[in-house]
């Protein structure tokens, strides 16, 4: 026992201060798009055709962020004339047509469900199913079980079964192989109940969009409350998004 205290007292507390307290992010993280809408139109055409994604619209100067992956090459072109990225993980929405931007996301807090807020704002219990995803965002949405982000302090939890919880977290391209299985998931959890969409693949189908292997979009088989892009999404957009959206 002496130890173990000794031991805490040599290390200390290893939970960030999030989201009282910001925290600086590695220097490569590719965040909010900060786009200029002065930029060419040749410069811009030169970017949407390096977009793996189709994310750019060139008529409208705009990306997909529901679409991108975050790969970084169109701020490549031209020294980063159209597109850079800022290390602004708060890219959540509720709606999937704010996902595509020209720059801005609107205040999420504002856009959340008041409803939800009531029934869940002091404990949010989560299902979280893999529909066919390739587990980096498993694996990022995990992370926040570690000491370090510390979920469960915020009263939200990931349970094992759907009867427990009060909505799905589900990631992954939704794969027809696994379209009943989400479907019965999501008819276990009790209503009223909340579905999130994690990462590209689950919001459009990501880089496997087109595929006749799977769904495509969560929303064509059941209504999402909660966006959250990226490939995969930072573990701090997931927070962000969970504590602006039900708290």
């Amino acid at each position: 026992m002496l130890k173990i205290i000794r031991n805490k007292l040599e290390q200390g507390c290893k939970t960030s201060g999030y989201p009282k307290e910001g925290l600086n992010l590695y220097q490569r993280y590719r965040g909010m798009p900060i786009i200029d809408p002065q930029c060419s139109r040749e410069i811009i055409e030169q970017c949407a055709a390096l977009c793996p994604q189709e994310a750019i619209d060139v008529a409208e100067k705009s990306i997909d962020l529901g679409r991108c992956t975050f790969c970084g090459q169109c701020a490549g072109v031209a020294d980063g004339a159209f597109v850079r990225f800022s290390q602004n993980f708060e890219l959540a929405t509720a709606r999937r047509e704010e996902l595509i931007t020209t720059g801005e996301l609107p205040e999420l807090a504002e856009h959340s469900s008041q409803h939800f807020k009531k029934l869940f704002g002091r404990s949010l219990q989560l299902r979280q199913v893999s529909a066919g995803g390739c587990n980096c965002c498993e694996a990022d949405t995990n992370v926040l079980n570690t000491p370090f982000f510390d979920l469960s302090r915020f009263g939200i939890d990931f349970v094992a079964s759907p009867r427990h919880a009060d909505g799905i977290h589900v990631t992954g391209p939704i794969s027809r192989n696994m379209e009943q299985a989400l479907v019965d998931t999501y008819t276990a959890v009790p209503s009223p109940k909340v579905v999130i969409a994690g990462g590209c693949c689950a919001i459009s189908g990501g880089p496997f969009s087109g595929s006749e292997a799977i769904v495509g979009e969560l929303n064509r088989i059941i209504p999402v409350d909660l966006y959250i892009p990226g490939c995969p999404p930072h573990p701090l957009t997931t927070l962000h998004a969970l504590l602006s959206y039900f708290k």
